[in-house]
Parts: structure tokens; sequence; C-alpha cells
């Protein structure tokens, strides 16, 4: 019988360090506009809940949802131009 030790180094072939890589601190540098616009507009939408929203309010809430839309709609183009040198004839 071998002990869970024995077998841990055949289940975790490569050690864990509990950082992430520079390729993952990479795209989280590349999301943070569109995760700061999400966090925006969650913000407006909460400020909401308990209550009738006001002119005010859903003029904040119409305004960082265009503003989310416009960081997605960046970034898509962003990951088109890198996929697709060259860009469209």
């Amino acid at each position: 019988m071998k002990s869970i030790a024995a077998l841990q180094a055949v289940v975790t072939a490569a050690p864990f360090d509990g950082e992430p890589s520079n390729a993952e601190l990479d795209a989280i540098e590349t999301e943070m506009p569109l995760i700061l616009a999400d966090v925006v507009l969650l913000d407006a939408q909460i400020m909401t809940i308990d209550r009738t929203p006001t002119e005010l309010d859903q003029q904040r809430i119409r305004r960082a949802r265009r503003r989310m839309l416009a960081v997605r709609r960046d970034l898509a183009n962003r990951a088109a131009a890198v996929a697709a040198p060259g860009g469209a004839a």
C-alpha cells in the first residue's frame, strides 16, 4: 500500500507556487478597463436596488452601460486586430 505522499508527485506534475504567471498578469492588465467599467455599472445598479430609480440614477446606469459596452467593443477590436494582422481589405 502506497501512501498518498508517494502518489502526490504523479498527481501534481507542475508545482503551483500560488502566484499568477506573467501571461495571466498581462491578461488582467489588458482587461482592467472592462473590469473597472463593470464595477461602475454594478455600483450604479446596486444603488437603486431598494428604491425606485430617479432620473439621475437612470442616467448614471445608462452612462455606465454605454461605457462598459464601449470598452468591450475596444477590447474585441484589439483582439481581432491581433488575430488578423494587416486588417481587412
